[in-house]
């Protein structure tokens, strides 16, 4: 017979979710609700987090500010490795799961809790993400997710919204709310409602850290970003933390309308999903730091990378962080960025995001040898027809034997 579960950790936001599965788990399960705030560039104030979470009756809040931590270690790194998912989608939601549920697990030791709680949906991605970090640094942990259990009847909005009435829990949100978002200082996030139908345009109204890029200013902003060792360190010459760095970032980049993207992906679940995502100052980072690789990094040092960065993308998506593989392929990056130390200058233009200059002290690019004027003797051109030749050799022995 399973021991009886007497405290709860629960990742809370404050939002109509996961305060109302803070009631619940009080009614289900008798038990304490541990609250548990992460703070990673929501864009909002915790403290009313916090208060809402005491008057829905956690018996103890922890908040963490982990934006340092979450753009150090977590954003950073997915950019050094270039990751895309599906060409696109510059992870924000991924990276942000694996840190939450780490500063979750440590709650619980803290508390000596019995179990921990999410509140994502048995169809979506977080839940993969949540409970492989769960499981990956606390094996035996006792896993609560509402939304899969089958004593969860809170299955639409408006139940959810009748259910937060009758227990006096603050509802900001009405019915009238066309799509869910997920904010942090990578990205903001919009699914759901209007935009399930793939065809439909999103509101202009919906975007919140990028202006229209119509609207923009008519004269291009130029920015500097500065690297060492493939990780970003300064703007226009200003040494800032990696939280900060990310910030002006956002606010510089989203003035100028950049940062919008608009995808249909495939969710680790097996289904299709319509997702518009606002990443203005990811945008600028990822380009800046492919900039300083072009003329830093080994072309085939950069083949291999490039050949990888999907799959690392793939892990980050499908919540493997702290899989053996992630570990294996990130030591390949790291060795990777060694000479990667540089700044590339961007230019910022109603939506568009331009590479427009790139500098670095151990650079291996030599004019010398580039040059279309006079090279005295760096590069010998004729070296080049014996070189051409013995890499035809293959194809002019398939032609001689008739397979050509």
């Amino acid at each position: 017979m399973a021991a009886k579960i007497k405290k709860i950790v629960l990742a809370y936001s404050g939002g109509l979710d996961t305060s109302v599965i803070l009631k619940w788990l009080q009614e289900v399960y008798k038990a304490d609700v541990v609250a548990f705030i992460a703070d990673i560039g929501q864009g909002e104030e915790t403290a009313p987090a916090v208060a809402k979470a005491k008057a829905t009756g956690a018996c103890s809040v922890h908040c963490e500010d982990l934006r340092e931590e979450f753009v150090r270690d977590f954003v950073f790194p997915a950019m050094r490795a270039n990751a895309l998912y599906e060409g696109r989608y510059m992870l924000g939601t991924s990276v942000a799961r694996p840190l939450i549920a780490k500063a979750q697990i440590e709650v619980l030791r803290k508390e000596k809790a019995d179990a921990v709680a999410h509140g994502a949906t048995g169809k979506g991605n977080d839940q993969v993400r949540f409970e492989l970090t769960y499981l990956a640094l606390e094996p035996s942990v006792t896993i609560i997710a509402p939304w899969r259990d089958p004593r969860w009847e809170l299955t639409s909005r408006t139940k959810m919204i009748e259910y937060a009435k009758t227990h006096g829990i603050e509802v900001p949100v009405t019915l009238k709310k066309p799509y869910s978002c997920d904010r942090n200082l990578l990205h903001l996030s919009f699914e759901g409602g209007i935009l399930e139908d793939p065809w439909a345009e999103p509101p202009a109204d919906m975007f919140q850290l990028t202006v229209d890029p119509a609207d923009a200013p008519d004269a291009p902003t130029y920015v500097e970003v500065a690297f060492e060792e493939g990780t970003p360190v300064a703007v226009d010459g200003q040494a800032l933390s990696p939280a900060a760095l990310l910030a002006k970032l956002n606010a510089v980049a989203g003035a100028n309308g950049v940062g919008r993207v608009d995808m249909v992906e495939n969710r680790f679940v097996g289904m299709k999903s319509r997702g518009v995502y606002e990443t203005p100052g990811g945008t600028v980072l990822y380009a800046a730091h492919r900039a300083v690789e072009s003329i830093t990094m080994d072309r085939e040092v950069m083949l291999q990378r490039d050949q990888l960065s999907p799959k690392i993308a793939q892990l980050m998506y499908n919540g493997f962080w702290y899989s053996p593989e992630m570990k294996a392929l990130t030591a390949f990056i790291d060795a990777s960025q060694h000479n990667v130390t540089g700044t590339a200058r961007i230019k910022l233009y109603k939506g568009n995001c331009t590479v427009v200059g790139r500098k670095a002290p151990k650079s291996l690019y030599d004019e010398k040898i580039s040059t279309f004027e006079e090279d005295q003797g760096a590069y010998q051109q004729a070296d080049a027809g014996a070189f051409i030749r013995l890499n035809a050799l293959r194809l002019r022995v398939r032609n001689r034997a008739g397979l050509l």
